[in-house]
Order: structure tokens, then sequence, then C-alpha cells
């Protein structure tokens, strides 16, 4: 998913392109605007929606003259004011900027056009440059794209640039990662305190074993629509949120620029505490939203009664449950991205083999997202299989062998991109878009599903409810 920074002079100001929902020009301090839409929502029998507290009470104690939402909070810290409000345009000091091999090169671009070749970035610790999109391909532009990463980090003294000049084997770089959204985190770059919101998203209940995060999400996406966040937050709570591990909860946070979201956040907990323990030293702030904090809009979900679900072509919010869905045969099955390449999700895609004892019937693609991810699965040992790894599971299973880390076909990209759909083939995928021609040929049908559902759906070439082999 393209949701990345670039550079800018540290008193420019922050620019959205609503086409792709990325960020072109990044400062140090950067003016932000905070809007409410006006636009309801209309709801269903799954969802709720809470009217819009109509005055905002006083808080009871500390300096804040008014209850505020995390991203309220963390805006107002960066703003250095002790409070501020939907619809406030502030400046604020940035913690992190990241841009890869597709955002970074043009950004380069106009900084050094707009502010010379001399021009340096106002922090060289604060800018991290992941190349993750087009890396594994012979395709000359492709490789200068990462050529041009490589000379203004190398200018700049980039402290954080996660380099790859041995394309013929990812093992042999050692700075290397992969997807930049799981890399991120995954190398400490992401703490508490550092990510807003505004809609509110209430899940509870307990979460069958035959569903994943990807599921709530594509709930939420087809509840509101691919527009129905646009330029807002998006925050995650109740009591299965609560269960979810760090990876699952970034699926949820991962995928709401697919509502037009600005960004997900849960809110932090014992399970982040011990996420960070050996990823950062950099001490971190946590923040919560108050009690009385004014939230857009309020959507319940009783997830114990959700079933698994797929998005159909092609958007993102073109819901249906995958059990309506099984007459849809298939050509292949993805399993990868930055919401579905984690090791969570090849976990449970083993999980899934292994109760099978099946072989599949089509071609499934397999894409870590980073180096420790493909790591793990060569040497995490899957629970229940008698000892066995995940690359020992779909081996049995028939399934392609891991590629090297990278966002791969996510993206489409030059016709030698592994995995890429170079005919008009049907897809189940653990990708986050499923747009005409994203993963490559114009005509290709792409099904958005949880590694579950695309285990299961390799298994029988159909789009198939995991719960036929899980239960």
């Amino acid at each position: 998913m393209a949701s990345s920074v670039g550079f800018a002079h540290p008193t420019s100001s922050l620019i959205i392109n609503k086409k792709d929902k990325s960020l072109s020009v990044v400062p140090s301090t950067s003016q932000l605007s905070i809007y409410k839409c006006k636009k309801p929502i209309s709801n269903n029998i799954s969802m709720a929606m809470a009217t819009r507290q109509s005055e905002r009470k006083p808080a009871t104690t500390g300096s804040m003259k008014s209850p505020m939402t995390m991203t309220e909070k963390i805006l107002a810290k960066g703003a250095e004011k002790a409070e501020v409000k939907a619809g406030d345009n502030v400046w604020v000091n940035v913690d992190v900027f990241m841009t890869n091999d597709i955002s970074g090169p043009g950004s380069i671009g106009i900084f050094q056009k707009e502010f010379g070749e001399n021009a340096k970035v106002w922090d060289r610790e604060k800018v991290v440059v992941i190349p993750d999109h087009y890396i594994f391909t012979s395709d000359e532009r492709a490789n200068r794209n990462v050529d041009i990463l490589r000379e203004f980090s190398l200018d700049q003294n980039i402290k954080y640039f996660y380099d790859i000049t041995d394309l013929s084997n990812f093992k042999a770089n050692p700075d290397y990662k992969g997807v930049c959204h799981i890399a991120l985190a995954q190398e400490g770059h992401c703490r508490p305190g550092e990510v807003p919101q505004t809609l509110r998203f209430v899940m509870n209940g307990e979460m069958p074993d035959y569903l994943l995060a990807k599921d709530l999400i594509l709930q939420i996406i087809g509840e509101i629509s691919v527009a129905g966040a646009t330029y807002k937050s998006m925050e995650f709570v109740g009591t299965t949120v609560e269960s979810l591990n760090m990876e699952e909860r970034m699926t949820l946070c991962n995928m709401v620029i697919e509502a037009g979201g600005k960004n997900g956040v849960v809110a932090a907990d014992s399970t982040t505490f011990k996420y960070l323990e050996d990823k950062t030293s950099v001490p971190y702030e946590p923040v919560y939203s108050d009690g009385l904090a004014s939230f857009h809009s309020e959507f319940r979900f009783d997830i114990s009664k959700l079933e698994p679900l797929v998005a159909k072509p092609h958007s993102p919010d073109n819901r249906a449950l995958a059990r309506e869905c099984k007459h849809i045969k298939i050509d292949r099955v993805y399993i990868g991205s930055c919401t579905g390449g984690k090791t969570q999700d090849f976990l449970a895609a083993a999980k899934l083999f292994l109760a099978s004892g099946k072989k599949v019937k089509v071609p499934t693609f397999l894409v870590p997202a980073t180096q420790k991810v493909w790591v793990d699965i060569y040497t995490l040992i899957v629970p229940g299989s008698g000892g066995k790894t995940c690359s020992q599971i779909f081996e049995e299973a028939g399934c392609d062998t891991p590629a090297s880390p990278s966002c791969a076909a996510c993206m489409g990209g030059p016709k030698d991109t592994y995995a890429r759909m170079n005919e008009a083939q049907v897809c189940v995928s653990t990708t986050n878009r499923n747009f005409p021609g994203r993963m490559g040929h114009k005509e290709g049908q792409i099904y958005l599903a949880s590694p579950y559902t695309a285990a299961a759906s390799a298994l029988t070439g159909y789009i198939t409810d995991p719960r036929e082999f899980l239960h």
C-alpha cells in the first residue's frame, strides 16, 4: 500500500493527495487541518452509529481545557498547545517521515528543484527510506528509482536507509528489510503517541477461531464505504481488539486508507509495550482518548456473530460472505503484502493447510513482507504440527517456494515482478486493494480475503469458507 511520505523545507505545509492517499510534501513543522465530515453514514442491523456530542465538557484534571481524543492529544503535543479541536489548523513537529521507491524519487526531485541541489533535510535521523515496491526486477526504470533513493540518502547522510544492492540474493543485503509498512514497526520507528484518529469502532465479543483481522476490517469498510472515513482517523476499541496481537492490529490500521482514512489507531497496552521491548530504546509517552472526548461517529459490532468475508472486484468495500461466493472458480492465490504477509498471516495459512492434509489446486504464491518474516517462515514451529515449520507445511501442500520479501505483485509492477497477473485471471489475495489493474492485468479479478480464506480457496480452486477445513 502506497501511503508514504516525502521531504520538504522545515517551514513547508503538509499536502494530502486524495487520489492516491499519499503524503507528498512534509516538514518538521507542518500545517495540518483536522476536519469533521458532515455527511451522515447509513447503518444496518450489524452496526450502530451514535450521535455526535454537541458540546465539549471541561476536563476535571490537568491544564487541558476540554476532553480530547488520541488524535487531538497527539497534535496538541506536537503543536505545543494545551488543546486542539477538529477544524483547527495547527503547525506540528513530526517524529518520523518515511518514503519508498515509489513516492521517494518524485519527492526528492521536487525537494532539489525548490530548495537547491545543496539543500539538507531538517533532521537526518527522522527520515526513514525503505525501498520495497519494485525491487526484484530487471526493469531499468524501477532499478533507477532505488538508485535515486541511494544517492539522496548518501548525500544527506540519512541514518535509516535500508538499502539493497544484490538483487540475486536478498539475504546478502543486511540492511534490506522489505515492505515499508511492516519494517517501520519491526525496526522500532513506530511508537505510541505518534499517530492520530476521529471515527470510533467498538468491536466486542469473543472472536471466532475462523476469523482474522482482515475479516474485521473488510466488515468495517463494507459498512462505511471506501470514502466513509475520508480525511478522518479510525480508532479501534473493544474486547475483541484488546485480544488481538500486534500484527493483527497492524492489519486493521494498515487498511484504513481503503476507507479514505488518514490513519488508524489502537490504544497502547501491555501487548504494545511487550512488542516494543526489543525494538526501540527511544522514550515514548502513550496517549489515550478521554472518556468525554467527542467523536464524529461511533460504530458497534458484535464480532462473535461475524462470518468470513471477501471483498469482490473491484473495490475493498464490495463485501460479501465467503460462503456466498463458493461458486466462483479461481486461477491463483496470493498470500503476502503489508496486510497479509506478516508472520502471523503465514502461521494462519500453515494452520489451515495442516488441518486439511490436502494439496493446493491452484498456483499459490507466498511473499513474506520482510526479512524477519522470511526467517520466521523457515524457523518457527507451527503449533500442533509435530515440529514442522511453515515452509515445510507449504511445501507439503504444493505451494510455491516463499519468495524474496517485498511488495511483489501487490502493486503490479514491471512484467517480470514475481507473481504479477500478466493474464486476465481470478485471484484470491491477502493484499489490500483490488482495483482494476492493481496486480497487473487490467481485466484481472481480485478477491480480497484473510489468510485463512485464501488458503482454503487454494485447496479447492474456488472461493471457500475456511470453516470447511478448520472445523
